[in-house]
């Protein structure tokens, strides 16, 4: 439950401000009757099944990177701290990099980064010119 907030803890602010503004617009006078009752019916659920589909899926990535960097693989991740160079920092196991709670840290660097932020290193085969 804490990885869940953790991830979608702005999301469902938002999600929460949206049903106030439906709740807001649906009770003026000049809605019809039982609006509110339609709209929090279609915006509830509708803001329900988002939230939850973006928790699996960040949370399925999650694990793909952590099984990733596990096994050896490499796993990039974006660098917020430095925005005109070096936007993302490659972290491998075998250059010091360890993983708790969900966090890469390395000795060698001076942050920690969330692997709900990281991709796995995919590389890409650019076909030769002819």
């Amino acid at each position: 439950m804490e990885l869940f907030i953790q991830l979608e803890a702005g999301y469902l602010g938002i999600g929460l401000f949206t049903l106030l503004i439906t709740l807001f617009v649906t009770t003026r006078p000049f809605m019809a009757k039982g609006s509110v009752v339609k709209g929090l019916i279609f915006v509830g659920p509708a803001i329900a099944m988002f939230i939850g589909m973006h928790y699996y899926v960040t949370s399925d990535r999650m694990d793909g990177v952590e099984t990733a960097f596990e096994n050896g693989e490499k796993v990039i991740c974006e660098s917020r701290a430095i925005r005109k160079v070096a936007q993302s920092v490659t972290i491998e196991k075998s250059n010091e990099w360890n993983l708790k709670d969900h966090n890469f840290s390395s000795p060698n660097y001076s942050r920690e980064f969330f692997s709900a932020r990281c991709i796995k290193y995919v590389p890409i085969a650019i076909p030769p010119k002819k």
